[in-house]
């Protein structure tokens, strides 16, 4: 589970900084039992993020089941996907 509150401080937490791996790894060090995948936001047509920021865009991952997908439900989220927003 993934909390409101958890979600909104990681955008404080990468907002204003250049995205990249070692941004997400510092998150992976920093909340152990949430997964984390960072992409550009155009590789997840079709999808609303929970949050977004400036130059990215914050999705919530529900790992439940066989294939991991995109989720709007807190309670079942187990990963967020970092999504890099170019040209804002």
């Amino acid at each position: 589970m993934i909390s409101p509150e958890q979600l909104q401080t990681i955008a404080e937490k990468i907002n204003g900084q250049a995205l990249n791996e070692t941004v997400v790894s510092g998150l992976r060090g920093e909340y152990p039992g949430v997964h984390f995948t960072y992409c550009m936001d155009d590789d997840l047509p079709n999808n609303e993020p929970l949050l977004e920021g400036a130059g990215f865009n914050l999705y919530l991952v529900d790992g439940r089941e066989h294939c991991l997908r995109i989720t709007d439900n807190y309670e079942n989220a187990s990963g967020i996907v970092i999504a890099e927003v170019i040209g804002e």
